[in-house]
């Protein structure tokens, strides 16, 4: 997984790796989700990867827009 840059410096995430259809998200509590096109919506899984190339917001967004939507949670 890649660090999660947190440039807002408050960010709950703590790294990432993207897929072509999904993108897995560490939070600083351990735990792991991961999030895909079939669960949380393309469009979703696109604006989230652009965040966490950019390191800010991807906690907002997860919050606000697709916080249940995860596939599986792995840890």
């Amino acid at each position: 997984m890649e660090r999660y840059l947190n440039l807002g410096g408050d960010s709950g995430v703590s790294a990432y790796e993207i897929e072509a259809e999904s993108i897995t998200v560490r939070f600083s509590t351990g735990a792991t989700y991961i999030y895909t096109y079939q669960s949380a919506g393309a469009s979703n899984i696109e604006e989230m990867k652009a965040l966490a190339k950019i390191g800010r917001g991807l906690n907002s967004f997860i919050n606000t827009r697709v916080k249940y939507r995860y596939a599986s949670r792995l840890s």
